[in-house]
C-alpha cells in the first residue's frame, strides 16, 4: 500500500500499557479497530506519542506486528524508526519494512545532533537502504536540532523520501520549505493547532495527537478543508482548539493517554520518566473533554 499519495488524518497512536508496564496488545488492537471504524486514513505507530523511546526493540517489533496484522491492509501503517544513532535507525527501519510497514517516519539525530552534512547523511543512509517510502520528521523542540531548509531541498529530491512531518510550529519555516511540495514530496502537519494553516500552503494532512481521542472529527476536518468545505473545517478547528492545546498542557503523551483513560479507552499507565498528570491539570483536562462531549 503506497503512502506517496496519502491524504487526510494519520493518528500518532499511543501504546497502551498494563499497570505493570508491559504492552497491552488487546487494547492496542481495540484502538486500531476504533480508528478503522472512524475513518482514520493511516496509523503511525512507535512515534513519540507511542512512547517508543522507552520500549525495547523486541517490544517495538511486537507492537508493529500487532498493528500491521490488525489493520490487515485496510489502511497504511507507518512505523516510527528514528534514533540518534544512524546505524540503529537503519536497523530498525529494515526490520519495520520486514514486518510489513508501508512507510517510515525518521527523525533528526537528537542529543548528538550532527552538522548539516551529517544530518543529510543520517536520513539518506536509511532512504538508500529501504524499499518503502520515508517521511522526514522535523521537531526541534524535542530533538534540539532542525532540518535546514537546504537539507529539506536536497532530501526532497531523493526518490525514496516522500515528505516531511513539520512539527516546529514555525509557519515561517513551513513557508520556506513549501516550494518543495509536489507529486513526490508531501508536507504533513505535526501540530494539531495549525493543521489548517499548513493545509492552506499545500499540506496533505496531519499526523495527529488529537486524532487519538477524536479520530472521526480529525479526519472530517482535514477532508472538509481539502475538498473545499473550508467553512466547516474552520468551524471544527476553532471549536476544538482548546482541547487540541490541552493535550499538550503536560509533555505528550501524558495528557492524551489520560484523556483516553477518562473516556474508558484504557490506554493504561506510562513509563518513566513520564508519569501521572498533576491533579490540577487532570481537572482542567476533564473539563475540556466534557465540553467536547467526550465524557458520559
Amino acid at each position: 500500500m503506497d503512502i506517496r499519495n496519502l491524504k487526510g488524518s494519520v493518528v500518532a497512536l499511543v501504546t497502551p500499557f498494563h499497570a505493570g508496564g508491559s504492552v497491552n496488545f488487546e487494547k492496542l488492537r481495540e484502538l486500531v479497530e476504533w480508528h478503522l471504524e472512524s475513518k482514520t486514513d493511516a496509523i503511525l505507530t512507535l512515534g513519540t506519542t507511542g512512547e517508543s523511546s522507552t520500549m525495547t526493540h523486541e517490544e517495538d517489533d511486537a507492537a508493529l506486528q500487532c498493528v500491521v496484522e490488525t489493520v490487515g491492509g485496510r489502511i497504511p501503517v507507518i512505523a516510527g524508526t528514528g534514533s540518534n544513532s544512524t546505524q540503529t535507525m537503519l536497523e530498525k527501519s529494515l526490520r519495520a519494512q520486514e514486518l510489513g510497514a508501508n512507510g517510515l517516519l525518521i527523525i533528526t539525530p537528537y542529543y548528538n545532533k550532527g552538522n548539516q552534512e551529517g544530518i543529510y547523511r543520517h536520513f539518506a543512509t536509511v532512504a538508500d537502504a529501504v524499499d518503502i517510502p520515508c517521511i522526514l520528521y522535523n521537531v526541534p523542540g524535542r530533538t534540539g536540532c532542525s532540518i535546514s531548509v537546504e537539507n529539506v531541498e536536497r532530501l526532497s529530491k531523493h526518490p525514496n523520501i516522500c515528505g516531511i512531518k513539520e512539527a516546529s510550529g514555525d509557519m515561517s519555516y513551513a513557508m520556506r520549505i513549501a516550494h518543495c511540495i509536489g507529486p513526490d514530496f508531501a508536507l504533513w502537519c505535526g501540530n494539531d493547532d495549525i493543521t489548517l494553516p499548513l493545509l492552506s500552503i499545500g499540506g496533505s494532512g496531519v499526523i495527529s495527537v488529537w486524532a487519538n481521542i477524536m479520530p472521526r472529527e480529525c479526519h472530517d476536518m482535514v477532508m472538509d478543508f481539502l475538498e473545499g468545505r473550508r467553512e466547516q473545517a474552520l468551524a471544527a478547528a476553532v471549536k476544538y482548539l482548546d482541547l487540541m492545546n490541552g493535550l499538550f498542557m503536560e509533555v505528550n503523551p501524558i495528557p492524551v493517554k489520560t484523556a483516553l483513560n477518562m473516556m474508558g479507552r484504557d490506554a493504561g499507565a506510562f513509563r518513566l520518566p513520564l508519569c501521572e498528570m498533576s491533579e490540577d491539570n487532570q481537572a482542567k483536562l476533564r473539563r475540556l473533554l466534557e465540553k467536547a462531549g467526550l465524557l458520559g
